[in-house]
């Protein structure tokens, strides 16, 4: 394996010089920095191109101004790494690294999401093959799929920002949108839970009566304009999660499992009121990161005091709980913020903003304040990526299990009496992931080189904004700077998919 990572590296470094050679050749021909410049009758017109000419070295043929530029990318390992300067004067690692963060920051949100609900969405509609479930998804799929980006996110903009911040101003559900949304619920639970039609009805009705009960108790209380989870809230949710993640991880018929599961659930319950404290004093990432650790922590020992054999599934179910509650008490500690982060005079009671990663504006020492409004901003260009990759992901997971469940070990498997749930998560699943793995690689590393129309669409100044910024202004420099940088991540990635295929599947073997 190790043979097999040189080698891969070797080629790659090979590849990179190739192709950035290319690249930064044809730029250099294509492009003409000074044009604009030789036209204009300003008096500075001259000095100008000078400067240019001398900051740039535009009078050094492309070729030989390629390797001084490679001499700059080389320094790296004598410290002295120097990717050249901008037009503006300044340095392509200060363009990068304020772009490099707010385009991950995005791209982490809306890959990720959209991995997990497509994945979801996907199985379910694959293992409901020809059901109402599957034929609903199918539709929203290929709906989903025929949007164009710029549509969606100017839609989102009007009627999730606008609209919902004039709502606001005087929260009130109408009876008929409470009837028609809690319809809209019913249909998919209905579709998701039910089977035969009297289960489908019963599930409808039942769905219909607890979505409109939420709603009428969401207007009742006001709950937009100070919401919050609450420890009795947060214990629900997260018994619900624990039951939850515990059939879908081991069953559960796996006793030892459900009760470390639920114990974490009724732990973060207990713990709530001293977290609220907590946070109150001490907000900060450094703290989060150290509730992560403990959690997972305290959910490895439950797995020791529940069982004595077979720990690593208790453990996986357990932390995972621990996990999904600590987020719900995360959410409920941003919740009582709202208030406050609605009433600065910088928000100015409409806290859904339409423009721009962040309010410069909002002057707040207080840490859930401010990443309340990193959240914000993150709403609606999220929202709209999810939207767009949820469609491919979808229909790909479909397609992958279905394929996977028409081989023959699958029917050796049921055969043999396993039940359906191990032979979906631990056969069939598994292998479904192959074709996916890859998928994800290119899906990620595509955003990360920039969404440019959502970016261009909700103001935001990432790396795709960076690219058409280097490309419009003629600046070699920056364009090499993201160039290699998106190369270096396809190559990257590109040779994780590979080891990603060889730890789902043994039978693979890369050192061969």
């Amino acid at each position: 394996m190790l043979n097999y990572i040189l080698r891969r590296i070797g080629v790659s470094v090979m590849i990179l010089f190739g192709s950035s050679f290319l690249v930064y050749n044809l730029a250099a021909y294509a492009s003409d920095p000074l044009a604009e410049l030789r036209l204009s009758t300003d008096d500075g017109a001259r000095q100008r191109i000078i400067a240019l000419t001398r900051d740039l070295n535009l009078d050094v043929p492309p070729p030989i101004r390629y390797f001084m530029w490679l001499k700059g990318i080389l320094g790296i390992f004598v410290g002295k790494f120097d990717m050249g300067a901008t037009r503006e004067a300044s340095t392509v690692q200060a363009e990068l690294a304020y772009a490099i963060p707010t385009t991950l920051r995005l791209v982490f949100a809306a890959t990720f999401t959209a991995l997990l609900i497509g994945l979801a969405l996907g199985v379910i509609s694959a293992l409901r093959q020809y059901s109402r479930f599957d034929y609903g998804m199918t539709f929203l799929a290929f709906l989903l799929y025929s949007l164009p980006i710029f549509w969606v996110a100017v839609l989102l903009k009007e009627f999730m920002a606008i609209q919902f911040n004039n709502f606001l101003a005087d929260p009130n559900i109408p009876i008929k949108w409470m009837v028609i949304m809690s319809i809209v619920g019913s249909v998919f639970w209905s579709s998701l839970f039910g089977g035969e039609r009297k289960r489908f009805w019963s599930v409808f009705a039942g769905a219909f009566a607890t979505n409109f009960v939420v709603l009428w108790a969401i207007d009742l209380t006001d709950w937009y304009l100070k919401p919050g989870l609450g420890p009795i809230l947060i214990g629900i949710l997260s018994g619900l999660a624990a039951i939850g993640i515990t059939a879908v991880s081991t069953g559960l018929d796996n006793k030892p499992a459900r009760n470390a599961a639920l114990s974490m659930a009724g732990l973060g319950v207990i713990l709530y009121y001293p977290l609220q404290r907590l946070f109150e004093n001490n907000g900060s990432y450094l703290l989060i990161i150290a509730l992560l650790l403990i959690t997972i922590g305290l959910g490895y020992g439950s797995s020791y005091v529940f069982s004595k054999i077979d720990r690593g599934p208790i453990a996986r179910t357990a932390i995972l709980t621990g996990v999904v509650s600590g987020v719900f008490i995360f959410a409920d500690r941003l919740m009582q913020s709202w208030t406050a982060y609605r009433e600065t005079d910088a928000i100015n009671y409409r806290p859904i903003p339409t423009y721009g990663q962040r309010n410069d504006q909002l002057e707040s020492p207080d840490f859930w304040i401010q990443n309340l409004d990193v959240i914000t901003h993150l709403i609606l260009p999220t929202l709209a990526l999810i939207l767009i990759s949820l469609a491919g992901w979808i229909r790909y997971s479909r397609g992958a299990l279905l394929e996977v469940l028409n081989q023959d070990y699958i029917r050796t498997g049921r055969a043999k009496g396993l039940n359906e749930r191990t032979v979906i998560t631990r056969h069939a699943f598994r292998n479904m992931m192959l074709p996916l793995s890859s998928l994800f690689v290119g899906e990620f590393v595509g955003l990360v080189g920039g969404a440019v129309i959502t970016e261009r669409v909700f103001g935001w100044q990432g790396m795709g904004t960076l690219g058409i910024k280097a490309i419009n202004g003629y600046d070699l420099n920056l364009l090499m700077g993201v160039n290699l940088l998106l190369s270096i991540l396809v190559i990257f990635g590109n040779l994780l998919a590979d080891l990603v295929y060889s730890a789902l599947d043994p039978r693979i073997r890369l050192g061969k």
